[in-house]
């Protein structure tokens, strides 16, 4: 997905549009309810809220018989649809619950509108009315039809440009425009980047192209790049990234992203992602059923490069750093086995048990790097590690492991705050013992509590008394059907919103 620019449209509208063929394009109008065309509005529960009693006044009472004809009540998540209500094309109320909103409810209502009319092959624009003034809440409702819209169909050779804009009409429109470019709109831009690389097909994104793509998405943003190839990470000695790397023809990278935002000197916030491009699970190679999913065993890199991205986007005041561990983990000649020892850039050796557990194999150097180079005064790492967390929480939470209550705390809320929920999950030292090796420091797994003694062989690589939290997000990468207001089916872009959120709630300006 190309960068998203910014043009004034119509008077008092911020037109904001992207690739034609993806989305609608989003504008701000400072304008009252509209009279004739496609109308969208959100409904309280109870068929209460400002606008539905607007719109039920202008229509003689007409709105609130057709609505309780068909039960419709505004409930969270429930629409009706009315094609030829009174002088409109059509109109759509989505019911979003209670009648005071916060920032995810009026996300859902933007969603659910922008999914509502994704497949309408009428050039009609949208009406997305908010009649308050309040210019956050129609800023929120711009994200959740920038996020809600989403699809990915660059290989689709039938695929028709959807067109006409989604208009939100609101008294606020000129503040509401600004805001929503200023804080939201690379924000939402880096959600989509995240599922875009998660998307791709293997043959697409591998370690280098990755780089290429964060490159390119990077241009004009005041970030820098560091690229560590085979070279510099053998003079590194990383061999927890070279021994997975090392079965495929495509060589393995280690990025950082790095965005100084905040105070000269001041320690950054690392993210860092797990970017297994596509994982086959090598010698110790997965079965056939679903192994295509594999493509985004990358999504920890994604969404950790993208956070950053977001960071910069919107100029936050804070200095970060992302690193993505990418790597292709493929069965052949010259991959590793299980039972090989592998030497780590920090000195510490593991004993593979698993080739299938490549993922924290390479996260450790990634993790060594970021503390010999930048000094972090928080590390957040972040990956689809293991299926027995999907086990435990479903497809609703990422687990979340940490010795710091701290931080395992304004993450929780955070992930709250976000929609991005994470549950903290037990990270005990009676999991150490499990991951013995009689001919290494340890061995890469063992035990039955597989997530907490992954969490744990990586904490190992942390220094003691460096506020440091683990997400296994196995289970929230991907959506295979269905999908949510702000989420489609597909990849999801976890963790983008989470750690923005982060710094928001707890390190911005701090």
């Amino acid at each position: 997905m190309k960068p998203w620019f910014v043009s004034l449209a119509l008077p008092f509208a911020l037109l904001l549009p992207v690739d034609a063929k993806a989305q609608r394009s989003i504008v701000f109008e400072e304008a009252a309810l509209p009279e004739r065309g496609v109308l969208a509005i959100a409904v309280a529960e109870g068929l209460a809220g400002r606008d539905f009693d607007a719109l039920d006044a202008a229509s003689q009472g007409a709105l609130r018989r057709a609505a309780t004809a068909t039960g419709f009540k505004g409930g969270k998540g429930s629409k009706l649809d009315l094609p030829g209500f009174a002088s409109y094309e059509r109109v759509l109320l989505v019911g979003m619950g209670k009648d005071s909103p916060d920032a995810l409810a009026l996300r859902d209502v933007g969603g659910a509108v922008a999914q509502h009319f994704a497949s309408s092959a009428s050039a009609q624009p949208v009406n997305l009315y908010w009649g308050g003034s309040e210019g956050d809440a129609a800023s929120q409702l711009a994200m959740g039809v920038a996020l809600g819209q989403y699809r990915f169909d660059q290989y689709k050779s039938n695929g028709k440009p959807v067109t006409g804009d989604v208009l939100i009409r609101t008294p606020a429109g000129r503040a509401a425009a600004a805001q929503w470019q200023r804080e939201w709109q690379p924000v939402a831009q880096a959600v989509n980047f995240a599922r875009d690389l998660i998307t791709e097909p293997a043959n697409a994104i591998y370690p280098e192209s990755f780089v290429a793509r964060v490159r390119e998405q990077a241009r004009g943003l005041p970030v820098t790049l560091e690229v560590l190839d085979v070279a510099a990470m053998e003079k590194l000695g990383m061999g927890g990234m070279l021994s997975v790397g090392q079965g495929s023809a495509r060589p393995p990278r280690m990025l950082l992203l790095r965005y100084n935002g905040g105070r000269a000197g001041d320690a950054p916030l690392a993210f860092v992602g797990k970017g297994i491009t596509f994982d086959s699970g090598g010698i110790s190679i997965k079965g056939n059923d679903g192994m295509w999913r594999m493509k985004y065993d990358m999504a920890g890199a994604a969404v950790s490069t993208a956070a950053v991205l977001a960071l910069a986007g919107r100029r936050a005041p804070v200095n970060a750093v992302a690193v993505a561990a990418l790597a292709e983990n493929m069965p052949s000649g010259t991959a590793d086995r299980p039972g090989d020892v592998i030497r780590t850039a920090s000195g510490k050796t593991f004993e593979v048990m698993s080739t299938d557990a490549e993922g924290r194999m390479v996260l450790v150097d990634a993790l060594w790097y970021v503390q010999r180079q930048d000094k972090p005064k928080v590390i957040i790492d972040i990956a689809t590690l293991t299926g027995s967390i999907v086990t435990a929480l479903g497809n609703d939470y990422a687990g979340l492991f940490s010795r710091d209550d701290a931080l395992a705390s304004q993450l929780y809320q955070s992930g709250q705050n976000s929609g991005n929920w994470v549950w903290r999950m037990p990270l005990l030292d009676s999991y150490g013992p499990m991951l013995a090796s009689p001919i290494a420091d340890m061995r890469n797994g063992g035990g039955r509590p597989s997530s907490g003694t992954a969490a744990w062989f990586l904490g190992e690589w942390v220094a003691r008394g460096t506020p440091w939290a683990h997400v296994d997000m196995a289970g929230m990468a991907w959506i295979e059907s269905g999908g949510k207001p702000t989420s489609p089916a597909g990849a999801t872009g976890f963790g983008v919103l989470l750690f923005d959120q982060f710094v928001r709630d707890h390190h911005q300006g701090k």
